[in-house]
């Protein structure tokens, strides 16, 4: 027999939570399955320091457990699964199925989807290692730590380009490292690059290792032209080499770009479907700061509150 509720939340990073909070405030006593990674991306950041209401700071994971908190105080049903497969409908007042672990089956009139964006890392094993120790794959949320030090960013498009001229402002020395002779970023994000006086640009050039136990002290860098190697000594290694939305569930139910980051109503949460709302970092490829992902968390449990409103 499938489990029949008000409110389903898939996801459980800033945005998932946030909608927690406020659907169960409004009695819609939702379920929330939290994926593989309980609390989304911000478990891989140590410090978090932009996040409103922490005077002296927090680390990712202590943050995303105050949330949960949050959210279960009100009645929120946290739960550990994933969502394998949906079935939404697409009528006003329709029943969406969603089916858990393969096995589940769950019954909603609303569901909020907030299952992220995973950042691209290059998938070497001492980047890996050093996730949180000196590698990131955002500086607006990093950056800050590494004021007056030498960094790295990795990648030759927009995003890469914005993080170079970002840390420039921060940062002594800003090393970009591009693994074709040419950047894809486009001309103007190229003339800021090439304006900015403390930022360097290696072409045809690859990190081969992260160098550091614990913490990152450099990298060795090779041309993978003439196949040389140079140590660079930096703090801070950042990853730009793009995110992708975790949507693949989503594919050929609900309208996404050619990225596949779902396509959301004017300035609401609504997806193509009636009762299907999408929150957080799978909808916003501009900013991906937590309290964004936030705010979108808000609204889409507001949207849906009124959604369930209208039909009653």
């Amino acid at each position: 027999m499938a489990e029949k509720i008000k409110c389903l939340i898939i996801g459980s990073g800033p945005a998932g939570y946030t909608a927690a909070i406020y659907a169960a405030r409004a009695d819609m006593k939702p379920v929330m399955y939290t994926g593989m990674q309980m609390g989304g991306q911000l478990t891989t950041t140590t410090e978090v320091d932009n996040f409103p209401g922490y005077p002296k700071g927090t680390d990712g994971t202590a943050m995303m457990e105050d949330l949960k908190s949050q959210a279960e105080r009100f009645g929120t049903d946290v739960r550990f699964g994933m969502a394998t497969k949906v079935e939404f409908s697409g009528k006003e007042g329709g029943v969406h199925k969603v089916i858990v672990d393969e096995s589940t089956e769950i019954e909603a009139q609303t569901v909020i989807i907030s299952t992220g964006a995973t950042a691209k890392y290059l998938g070497i094993e001492s980047e890996q290692r050093l996730i949180g120790g000196g590698v990131s794959a955002c500086a607006t949320c990093d950056g800050f730590f590494y004021k007056g030090q030498d960094v790295v960013v990795v990648g030759a498009g927009d995003t890469a380009a914005e993080e170079a001229t970002y840390l420039a402002n921060i940062c002594s020395k800003v090393t970009m490292l591009v693994r074709k002779d040419y950047m894809r970023a486009s001309k103007a994000m190229q003339h800021r690059v090439s304006k900015t006086e403390n930022i360097t640009v290696l072409y045809n050039t690859e990190i081969d290792e992260v160098l550091g136990e614990n913490v990152v002290e450099g990298v060795r860098a090779v041309n993978n032209q003439t196949g040389e190697k140079t140590e660079i000594p930096v703090t801070g290694v950042f990853i730009a080499i793009g995110h992708k939305p975790n949507s693949d569930l989503f594919k050929g139910v609900l309208d996404m770009d050619d990225t596949g980051y779902l396509i959301t109503k004017g300035k609401s949460t609504k997806t193509n479907l009636p009762g299907v709302f999408a929150a957080g970092d799978i909808q916003d490829k501009e900013y991906r700061q937590a309290v964004t992902a936030a705010g979108t968390g808000c609204m889409a449990a507001l949207d849906a509150e009124r959604y369930i409103g209208a039909l009653e």
